[in-house]
């Protein structure tokens, strides 16, 4: 059985998780003498104070909702095994450009288990301390990514350290699967229990009483028991007794998951409280924050998040999560919400209707806007008297032109997108909706106004400058008191991505208000993609190949050191779809195209390969071929590739020529790609259609 308010409860925890994260990591580091000292306590955003944006990409949220894919990835098998969840890691992350703090072997944690696994060296003995030692194995890392694996175990503790074990051993060993092991039986047993004591108490059941954490745990409850009003006191005592010159490497558990015991104590069950006492006290704020707002979030519900300031509204529940999962980058709090929200349904047996029958934007959950952001309109979500919610777009009363409610597909802009690549976390994704795909929506004009309003889909495009320019569908006008369903076939792009998506209000009475009920497309996009002016069309693929710069006279060459690496593009909800690419081999293992890609590791691919073969492969948990036959592949020569995969048939054409066919059921979607084995190859134009 789930919890009645179980998807509501998820979605406070996600946007918990994101507050936190979001409010700490502009003085990431900082001790407690300098953030007191620069900053005073900290009861709000202060990225304007250090000169930082506020929504940014980070570990802590693209880790946290990118692991837990493995339950997705391997059918929600309650039985998965650390292995899995580290060929997950191997299959999403980009080594040096996504998710990990790539700090090299032995100095980040992550970066090490990383190569371990890419050495050949499985979960759990890729973060062991008997591969990596005691100082490295015991950082932070096991516990800020365990948020997920608590919140698909509603009121089962035991299951959900359970889970943060096999998680946190991929990269971690000892106290930190410890710390990851105690957070996560928390935030299970906060969906049905608010009494913190009780809360701690099942925490600290699931490990060793023994063990360093244990110990310190219950030091700090008597710590504070003796001062319960002053958490500065408290502060000072796990300096003395558990601080960073207590431990080795760069960022210990320890101290850490000490101050987030610290502040659920002293907080007294506020959210808002327990926000400024963690992130005040210093340290790993943005890691300690994420991990508090997100339990604080399932034990006190969006009410309780609400209940003192404004946390929502400046990020609009979107988040980054840049991976291999092409057109994933761009996300929102309430998506990542339903992935968990389902992973929790399919391991407790219970079935669920999606919200508004799948639609990406549903706005459901109460102040969920889900990136949706508005020009001379306000946006806000409201309920409706069938106990369903909107989207409330309310004309300025001022507004002329330009009157537009819109949500991110893709990068925001360039400088968006230099900006995070100087920082170290590049904000890697390729547009979420492309040409030829069919955008829907339902909107209704409130009865009281005055006249008819005038209302287009409308659509953000990447010019050849990297300026945005909007185009906008066929116009519909929307009686006072009507509801209307607005469907548009996107034109072709030119190849340039789009940016952004929503509606244009061409013309409305003064305070109009326009309720859009669900926003959302489908189908498989119809678009050519190669070399264009400016660099926008160019970010539009995620680079997971050593050297790709779209400087060289082909749109696309491809240069890989060793191993695999790829370009990827798409989504991953496309089915039956035929991708068609140039290719030509300069020196290479083997080179191809790849359709249904899900990742690194998870796609169907036709290669043309250095013994002279032809192949149709598919790669999950290692390759497979199935089917090849003798090619004669010239070097410096071009072939035109293509591949469709429609339901269970696989067929790869070359020079327009069916060279190899076969059938497979593994991977029924995803994206596709361009595919490199060591060396260097040449493309000048992708086209992707349907089949």
């Amino acid at each position: 059985m789930l919890p009645s308010d179980y998807a509501e409860r998820v979605y406070a925890g996600v946007v918990g998780k994101i507050i936190g994260v979001y409010l700490g990591r502009p003085f990431e580091g900082w001790t407690n003498q300098r953030i007191e000292e620069q900053l005073g306590e900290i009861d709000y955003y202060v990225h304007d104070k250090v000169g930082v944006p506020l929504i940014v990409t980070d570990d802590d949220i693209s880790g946290t909702f990118t692991f837990i894919r493995a339950l997705e990835d391997y059918d929600y098998d309650p039985q998965l095994a650390p292995k899995q969840i580290g060929q997950t890691w191997l299959n999403y992350l980009i080594e040096g450009r996504s998710v990990l703090w790539w700090g090299g072997l032995g100095n980040s944690t992550e970066h090490t288990a990383y190569l371990r696994l890419r050495e050949g060296i499985d979960a759990p003995q890729s973060g062991s301390i008997e591969t990596n030692g005691k100082v490295v194995a015991e950082q932070i890392g096991a516990q800020i990514f365990i948020d997920g694996w608590a919140m698909v175990c509603p009121g089962d503790p035991e299951r959900a350290a359970d889970f943060a074990r096999r998680a946190g051993s991929v990269s971690h060993d000892g106290e930190s699967v410890y710390g990851a092991q105690v957070l996560a039986a928390m935030e299970a047993q906060a969906f049905v229990e608010d009494d913190i004591d009780k809360l701690l108490d099942i925490g600290v059941a699931q490990i060793p009483s023994d063990s360093v954490l244990a110990g310190m745990i219950r030091d700090i409850r008597a710590w504070h028991a003796e001062n319960p009003d002053d958490w500065r006191v408290t502060f000072k005592k796990i300096q003395q007794n558990y601080g960073y010159d207590k431990y080795g490497g760069n960022c210990h558990i320890m101290p850490n998951h000490g101050l987030i015991i610290m502040a659920l104590l002293h907080s007294n069950g506020d959210f808002s409280e327990s926000m400024k006492i963690v992130n005040t006290a210093g340290w790993d704020t943005d890691c300690n924050s994420g991990n508090l707002g997100c339990l604080m979030g399932i034990r006190n519900g969006l009410s309780g998040i609400d209940s003192k300031v404004d946390w929502r509204t400046p990020f609009a529940d979107i988040c980054y999560l840049p991976t291999a999962d092409a057109s994933g980058g761009v996300s929102d709090a309430a998506t990542q919400a339903q992935r968990i929200i389902e992973a929790g349904a399919a391991l407790n047996g219970v079935k669920i209707d999606k919200p508004k029958n799948g639609a990406r934007f549903h706005f459901s959950y109460p102040g969920s806007v889900q990136g949706f952001r508005g020009t001379n309109c306000n946006i806000a979500n409201v309920g409706n008297a069938d106990g369903s919610r909107s989207l409330s777009i309310r004309v300025n009363s001022s507004a002329g032109d330009n009157v537009r409610a819109m949500t991110n597909t893709f990068i925001e802009s360039l400088d968006t997108a230099k900006y995070f690549e100087r920082r170290g976390y590049g904000l890697m994704t390729s547009p979420s909706l492309n040409p030829g795909q069919v955008v829907r929506t339902n909107l209704s004009l409130n009865g009281d106004a005055s006249t008819d309003a005038d209302v287009a889909l409308c659509i953000g495009v990447f010019n050849e400058e990297d300026e945005i320019e909007f185009v906008q569908g066929p116009t519909v006008t929307i009686n006072p008191g009507s509801t209307q369903e607005l469907t548009w076939q996107l034109p072709a792009t030119d190849g340039l991505p789009i940016s952004s998506a929503g509606i244009e209000i061409m013309s409305a009475p003064a305070e109009a208000n326009i309720e859009m009920a669900y926003f959302d497309w489908h189908g498989t996009p119809n678009l050519e993609l190669g070399r264009r002016k400016g660099t926008m069309w160019s970010r539009a693929w995620v680079n997971a190949v050593d050297t790709y710069h779209p400087y060289y006279p082909e749109s696309f060459r491809m240069i890989q050191n060793h191993g695999t690496g790829m370009l990827l593009y798409g989504n991953r909800d496309w089915t039956n779809i035929a991708v068609e690419a140039d290719v030509t081999p300069h020196l290479i293992k083997r080179t191809g195209i790849s359709a249904r890609t899900q990742g690194l590791r998870r796609y169907y691919a036709l290669l043309l390969t250095a013994k002279n073969q032809v192949q149709l492969v598919k790669e999950l948990d290692g390759t497979r071929i199935l089917a090849e036959t003798s090619f004669d592949v010239t070097l410096g020569k071009t072939y035109q590739l293509r591949l469709e995969a429609n339901d269970h048939l696989l067929t790869g054409f070359v020079d327009g020529e069916k060279v190899l066919e076969a059938t497979d059921a593994s991977l029924a979607s995803g994206g596709v790609g361009l595919v490199l084995d060591e060396g260097r190859t040449a493309t000048q134009k992708v086209a992707i259609s349907n089949v």
